[in-house]
């Protein structure tokens, strides 16, 4: 600052700063400090407001018994054709906001907060997944349903069946088929979202029956189905999946290949890449085993190939979730304490 002061006694300010390498907004700043945040304008009252025995006397005359169950434009209106204006309905309401007598005076409905779906699957039968998604058909606004339920723990696809509409019963046949599809073991859990089929009272009384608990999703919350949804993301953009279907044969043909195609053949990531059948039964720990013999030899052959060391296979997950809860601190402290133990 002492060499800024001497130099713009000879030259310019900015000129000055150019020498100097300094930017003329840092020496206005250095100059003119500005500490704490800058204070607000005092509010100003407006030349043609009301005095203060105005606005008393408009309260007094919207208190008054025959205003009590009217709106402030019914107040106005009222006044008008007796021939009095005291002010406008705006200055009406933000007088009777300043006195705290403007609210909603009708019943509102209180929704509870749902809870949030948190389900786990060690194992296959445990927790079953099922949606219902539209297939078009061979026109413009027709539509086929596709009924899909699926294990959560390996992926497969336990049964699905289309039709050419949507209700109750369908969806109560369609579960007592998928118990029957699965050797009739029935899971503990059936997730689904909030459609009307998914809740209708055949259905629950189906599961009730089984003695299956149902588990829903939050309205408008498609993560809390993510199985189904992802499984329908995959049906859809398969290079196979048509535009339109011909017929209600051609979308069950369609499905009926792909269930098999994804049970049998397709490699799932998400599962070690095994495919969903042998998960849910338990053969894929044979091929995980022969998998990594593979690369065993592999490794011990050109060792230098592998630059991270002995390779792995991907492993199947211990779990799978459904909204899987956030760890707390003291979940984080008892898991650390037991890993040193």
């Amino acid at each position: 600052m002492p060499a800024l002061h001497q130099l713009r006694e000879l030259i310019s300010t900015s000129a000055a700063c150019r020498l100097l390498g300094v930017s003329r907004a840092s020496l206005h700043r250095w100059e003119h400090p500005v500490y704490g945040p800058k204070p607000a304008p005092a509010p100003r009252e407006h030349p043609s407001a009301l005095t203060g025995t105005e606005r008393e006397l408009v309260l007094a005359v919207l208190d008054e018994d025959r205003f009590a169950d009217k709106a402030p434009e019914q107040v106005w209106a009222v006044l008008l054709d007796e021939g009095r204006y005291l002010c406008s309905v705006s200055t009406m309401y933000r007088i009777l906001h300043c006195h705290s007598q403007v609210r909603e005076r009708r019943a509102q409905a209180k929704h509870p907060p749902r809870v949030i779906p948190e389900l786990v699957a060690t194992g296959p039968d445990q927790v079953f997944s099922w949606d219902i998604t539209k297939l078009a058909g061979p026109v413009k606004g027709c539509y086929y349903d596709a009924y899909v339920i699926m294990d959560i723990y390996s992926r497969k696809i336990i049964h699905c069946e289309v039709h050419t509409g949507e209700s109750g019963l369908l969806a109560r046949d369609f579960l007592a088929s998928a118990i029957i599809a699965n050797g009739g073991a029935a899971p503990r859990w059936v997730h689904s979202d909030n459609g009307t089929s998914m809740t209708s009272k055949t259905v629950a009384g189906l599961l009730a029956d089984c003695h299956i608990t149902r588990s829903l999703s939050r309205p408008h919350t498609s993560n809390d189905n993510p199985f189904s949804e992802a499984l329908f993301k995959t049906v859809k953009y398969c290079p196979a999946f048509p535009d339109r279907f011909g017929s209600l044969a051609d979308a069950r043909a369609f499905m009926a290949t792909f269930v098999d195609y994804y049970n049998h053949h397709h490699r799932h990531s998400g599962i070690g890449l095994h495919t969903a059948a042998s998960v849910h039964d338990g053969t894929w720990r044979a091929i995980a085993a022969a998998r990594q013999s593979t690369l065993d030899q592999a490794y011990h052959a050109h060792p230098d190939r592998f630059r991270r060391g002995r390779p792995t296979i991907p492993t199947v997950p211990v779990k799978a979730w459904i909204n899987q809860p956030k760890p707390t601190i003291e979940t984080s402290a008892t898991s650390h304490t037991s890993s040193t133990a």
